[in-house]
C-alpha cells in the first residue's frame, strides 16, 4: 500500500510536470541532500533551489522533458522509473527518495547509459 514518502513523491512528479522546477523546492526538507549525475551534489534547500533554477533554464533550451513511468514506496522512501524525451530521442532512469516528517531528505536520479556505449 502506498504510504506518505509516495504521496510526497506523486506530488513531485505533478510539479514537475509543469516545467517550473523551482516549485519543487517546498517540498525539500531544509537540510536535503541532491544528487544529480550530470551537475553534481546540492547540499540545503537554497542550494537545491539554485539547482531548480538551473534546471527551469537548462531543459527548456534542451527542449527536455520527463514522464513519470511507475512511482512505488511506503512511509519513508521511493523509488521511481522516469523516461527523459528530447529532440535526440529518449532516454530511461530512475529515482531515489527518502522522506522524513512530509519533506524530501535525499534524492537521486540514476540514468541509463547512452546506447552504444
Amino acid at each position: 500500500m502506498p504510504g506518505e514518502a509516495q504521496r510526497v513523491i506523486e506530488e513531485f512528479w505533478r510539479i514537475q510536470d509543469s516545467g517550473d522546477y523551482t516549485k519543487l523546492v517546498d517540498l525539500f526538507a531544509e537540510d536535503a541532500l541532491l544528487e544529480d549525475p550530470v551537475y553534481g551534489t546540492y547540499n540545503g534547500k537554497a542550494a537545491i533551489h539554485q539547482f531548480m533554477s538551473k534546471m527551469v533554464e537548462e531543459m527548456g533550451e534542451r527542449k527536455i522533458h520527463f514522464t513519470i513511468d511507475e512511482i512505488c514506496g511506503d512511509d519513508h522512501a521511493v523509488w521511481s522509473r522516469w523516461t527523459m524525451h528530447s529532440p535526440a530521442g529518449s532516454k530511461g532512469g530512475c529515482g531515489l527518495y527518502k522522506v522524513a516528517n512530509g519533506k524530501l531528505t535525499y534524492y537521486r536520479d540514476y540514468m541509463d547509459p547512452p546506447l552504444g556505449g
